[in-house]
C-alpha cells in the first residue's frame, strides 16, 4: 500500500510526535530565561511590580521596599515553580515517547525547533496576558515601556517562526525506530 507523507499505513499507528514535549520544554525554558534574566539578574521587573497601574486591582507591592520585594519575590518563586513543572512535564512526555535513540533526539533539529516554538509561545502568551491585558508588570517599566513590551512580543514571534523553520529542516524522527549504523546507508 502506498502512503503519502504524514499518512499512516493501515493497521499501524504513526510514531509518537516530539512536538508536544518540545513545546512544553520550550515554554518552561523560556520562562526560566525570563525569570532568571529579567527578574533576578537585571531586576527589570518582578511578577507584581506594576500592579500600581494594573487593570485588575491587585494590591501594589512596591519592589523598592522590603515588604514589597518579599511579596514580588514570592510571586517570582511561584512563577519559577510553574516553569520547573513545565520542564519536568516536557521531560516526562519526551521520555515516554522516545523509547530508542534518546541521545539522537537531543541532537535533532526537530526537538530544538519545537523548543524554540515553545519559548516563543511563552513570550507571546505571557507578554499579551501580563504586560497588556492584566498590566501586572512590564519588561522594563517607565518611559517607553510599551516599546519594551512590543519588543518582547516581536522576539516571541521570531522564536516561533525560527523554531518552526528549524524543526522543518530536521530529518523526521521516529522515536521507536532502531538506531541506524553510521557506516551503512539506509
Amino acid at each position: 500500500m502506498v502512503t503519502t507523507r504524514g499518512e499512516a499505513r493501515a493497521g499501524t499507528t504513526p510514531p509518537a510526535s516530539i512536538r508536544l514535549p518540545g513545546i512544553v520544554l520550550g515554554v518552561g525554558m523560556g520562562g526560566f530565561v525570563d525569570g532568571i534574566l529579567l527578574h533576578q539578574m537585571l531586576q527589570w521587573h518582578h511578577m507584581l511590580s506594576s500592579t500600581n497601574e494594573d487593570r485588575i486591582g491587585v494590591k501594589y507591592y512596591n519592589p523598592h521596599t522590603v515588604s514589597g520585594l518579599e511579596m514580588n519575590t514570592l510571586w517570582d518563586g511561584i512563577f519559577h515553580t510553574v516553569c520547573w513543572l513545565a520542564v519536568l512535564l516536557g521531560l516526562a512526555v519526551l521520555y515516554a515517547r522516545v523509547t530508542h535513540n534518546r541521545l539522537r533526539v537531543w541532537t535533532s533539529r526537530v526537538l530544538w525547533g519545537w523548543m524554540l516554538v515553545g519559548w516563543g509561545l511563552f513570550n507571546l502568551v505571557e507578554g499579551v496576558l501580563d504586560h497588556h491585558i492584566l498590566g501586572i508588570h512590564h519588561v522594563y517599566a517607565g518611559d517607553g515601556q510599551v516599546w519594551w513590551d512590543i519588543g518582547f512580543l516581536v522576539l516571541g514571534a521570531l522564536l516561533v517562526a525560527g523554531g518552526h523553520l528549524l524543526q522543518r529542516s530536521g530529518r523526521p524522527f521516529d522515536p521507536d525506530a532502531p538506531a541506524r549504523s553510521e557506516g551503512r546507508r539506509a
